[in-house]
């Protein structure tokens, strides 16, 4: 009996979801001006507007090829009331992410709230007026190119 392979052998594309999702939210209106990346910007104190992403981990589901990415999302604001605005809008917009057309071709078919917006100390900033959110989002992964 011979066995031959018939599998594409190519690796898997996983996009950087920090990347696709602080490029959706950088493109909406609601948050023109506001620095959005997965660092805080330059000289940043704390007490400036800013949404700052970081991948927490997640798991590969390799039945569904989907990356399910959990994603914390810091909002910062001068003070207590503007910080929690801006993670209500941030909060607000995310579940559209799922109804556009992302950069290269990325397909986001769910997100989850895992955690609502919650009042946080920042160690690194002791200023710092900050909400944190935790999401969860389904990545479709396909092959990378040949």
């Amino acid at each position: 009996m011979t066995v031959t392979a018939t599998a594409d052998v190519r690796p898997l594309l996983f996009p950087d979801v920090e990347g696709v999702v602080a490029r959706f939210l950088q493109d909406r209106r609601e948050l023109a001006g506001i620095p959005v990346g997965s660092l805080p910007p330059p000289g940043f104190d704390g007490t400036q507007r800013a949404v700052v992403l970081t991948r927490l981990g997640g798991r590969f589901s390799d039945d569904d090829l989907l990356d399910l990415a959990e994603l914390r999302i810091d909002s910062y604001g001068p003070d207590k009331v503007a910080a929690h605005a801006l993670a209500c809008s941030v909060r607000g917009l995310l579940p559209l992410i799922t109804r556009v057309a992302l950069a290269d071709g990325v397909v986001l078919p769910d997100t989850t709230e895992i955690q609502g917006p919650c009042f946080s100390v920042d160690r690194r900033h002791s200023d710092a007026m900050r909400y944190l959110m935790k999401h969860r989002f389904a990545v479709v992964i396909g092959l990378r190119p040949a």
